[in-house]
């Protein structure tokens, strides 16, 4: 599966070969600087976000490749069984998550703790992911003029015999 590093100032999320090519896309780079929350999310499941956009997915077996939903796009490389690496990313980021497996739970703290490490702009405010923002509402159209006629009728409805009362 693919594997998170930090390269430097960047965050990198490499995904092996067969990976790449079955979602059309190289490594994953952003800015530390962009990182906003590291959690790890032991049910893999809770990690999909939205509807598949690209890439590969294997109900049951693997999810690989990007996710879109109302607040923007994420990257995910999960499988069932193992707990995941979930990076939350501010709005400069070309995601606004990263979500990879990790090969066992050991080894998905000890990814998290190094990326929270690295990256200083983190939100420690909440250790837990933050839900999708709501689609803004529109206002409702304004309502009908109270006392106001119907529109006539066009005059090849209305006949010689018809009667159309007025209101």
């Amino acid at each position: 599966m693919a594997r998170i590093l930090v390269d430097g100032d960047e965050l990198v999320v490499r995904p092996l070969w067969w990976e790449r090519v079955a979602v059309r896309h190289g490594d994953v780079r952003v800015p530390l600087a962009a990182v906003r929350r590291v959690t790890v999310e032991g049910d893999w499941w809770r990690t999909l976000r939205g509807v598949q956009r690209g890439g590969l997915r294997i109900p049951g077996v693997l999810c690989l490749g990007t996710r879109g939903h109302q607040g923007g796009r994420d990257f995910v490389a999960v499988r069932p069984g193992s707990p995941v690496v979930c990076v939350e990313l501010g709005p400069s980021a070309p995601f606004c998550l990263l979500a990879v497996s990790a090969k066992d739970g050991r080894d998905g703290a000890a990814v998290a703790r190094r990326l929270r490490r690295a990256a200083p702009m983190l939100d420690a405010s909440t250790p837990w992911r933050q839900p999708l923002p709501v689609p803004v509402e529109r206002s409702p159209a304004p309502p009908a003029a109270a006392g106001r006629e119907r529109p006539p009728l066009p005059e090849a409805v209305i006949g010689v015999d018809d009667h159309v009362p007025h209101t």
